[in-house]
C-alpha cells in the first residue's frame, strides 16, 4: 500500500511520513512547497506520478484568527484545494482520508458530538473545514472523513510547546478554564490513521485521545509532566479575546471508530507523559 501525504511539512503530515514503516506500507510525503493543493494541474501531475493507492489529506490552512480577516485563503486551500485533491484521487482510483477538525462543531453541546450530528461551525476556519468535508463527499467514492482537536506532538507549534516555552519565561500564567476538549498527539493519531485507511471502512470518525479537560486543565498536566513549578492562573474566555470564536466545548464522541473495531486512543494524561519523554530525547539531542 502506498500511501501519500499531502502537507508533510506540518505537524501532523511530519508524525506520519516519519511513522515507523510497516510491512508493504509505504508513505511519501509531499510539503506545499512540492505540491501546491490550490493548483490542480500540479496535483494532476504529482499523484499520476506517484501512484498511490491511498491519499491522506493533512494540508490545510489552520491561522485560525487570521482567516477571519482573510476568508479567501482559508477557502482557498480548505476548500479549492481539498476539491482539487478529491478530484484528482477519484480520477487515479486512490482512497482519500481527509484530516477535519472539531471546529466544524458550534461548541454548544452538553456531552460528546456524535459523528453524524449536525454541523455549526461559527469561525472561517470551521466553516472552510466543513466546506472541505462536503467536498469530499460530494467528489469522492472511497473516503473517510477523521476529526480531531488539540494536537500535539515533536514536529511543529502547539499548546504543549507554547506552555513549556511561557513557563520558562513568566513567573505565572494564566489559561483559559472554560474550553473543554481532548487533546491528541500525534503519534497516536498517526497510527489510527494507518489502521484505518488500510481498510475499507468508509465513513466519518472522530479520533481523539481519551478522555476530556480544559485548556488550563491541560496546562496544569503539562507543566506537572515537566517537573516545573510555575503557577497556573485560570480565566474565562472572555478575558483572553481572540478574532476567531472558539469552541466552548467540542469534546468528540467515537462511537464509530470503537463500532468499526478500532482500539480507542489511549487516555490523553498516558498520550502526555509519552510526548514528555518523546520531547525528552528530542531536546536534548538537539541542545
Amino acid at each position: 500500500m502506498r500511501v501519500l501525504v499531502t502537507g508533510a511539512s506540518g505537524q501532523l503530515g511530519k508524525e506520519l511520513v516519519r511513522y515507523p514503516q510497516r510491512n508493504g506500507v509505504e508513505v511519501i510525503g509531499l510539503s506545499h512547497q512540492e505540491m501546491d493543493i490550490t493548483d490542480i494541474t500540479l496535483v494532476r501531475s504529482k499523484v499520476r506520478e506517484l501512484q498511490p493507492d491511498v491519499v491522506i489529506h493533512a494540508a490545510a490552512y489552520t491561522a485560525v484568527d487570521l482567516a477571519e480577516s482573510d476568508p479567501e485563503s482559508a477557502y482557498r486551500v480548505n476548500a479549492l484545494g481539498t476539491r482539487n485533491v478529491a478530484i484528482v484521487a477519484e480520477e487515479t482510483g486512490a482512497k482519500l482520508c481527509y484530516i477535519s477538525t472539531d471546529y466544524v462543531f458550534d461548541g454548544d453541546a452538553d456531552g460528546p458530538y456524535g459523528e453524524y450530528d449536525n454541523t455549526n461551525p461559527t469561525s472561517v476556519y470551521g466553516k472552510s473545514k466543513r466546506a472541505g468535508e462536503l467536498l469530499v463527499q460530494g467528489l469522492s467514492t472511497r473516503w473517510f472523513i477523521v476529526r480531531t482537536s488539540w494536537v500535539f506532538g515533536c514536529y511543529g507549534g502547539n499548546f504543549v510547546k507554547t506552555i513549556l516555552k511561557m513557563a520558562e519565561q513568566l513567573e505565572r500564567l494564566k489559561v483559559v478554564a472554560d474550553q473543554t476538549g481532548s487533546p491528541t498527539y500525534t503519534k497516536d493519531l498517526s497510527r489510527f490513521l494507518l489502521d484505518l485507511v488500510a481498510t475499507e471502512a468508509y465513513g466519518v470518525y472522530h479520533a481523539t485521545n481519551s478522555g476530556q479537560c480544559s485548556w488550563y486543565e491541560f496546562a496544569e498536566a503539562i507543566l506537572k509532566e515537566a517537573g516545573l513549578r510555575t503557577p497556573v492562573v485560570p480565566c474565562t474566555t472572555d478575558e483572553f479575546p481572540r478574532p476567531a470564536p472558539r469552541p466552548k466545548y467540542s469534546v468528540l464522541g467515537q462511537t464509530m471508530l470503537i463500532a468499526s473495531g478500532f482500539e480507542p486512543l489511549r487516555p490523553w494524561r498516558d498520550a502526555l507523559q509519552a510526548f514528555m519523554q518523546e520531547w525528552r530525547e528530542v531536546y536534548y539531542e538537539k541542545n
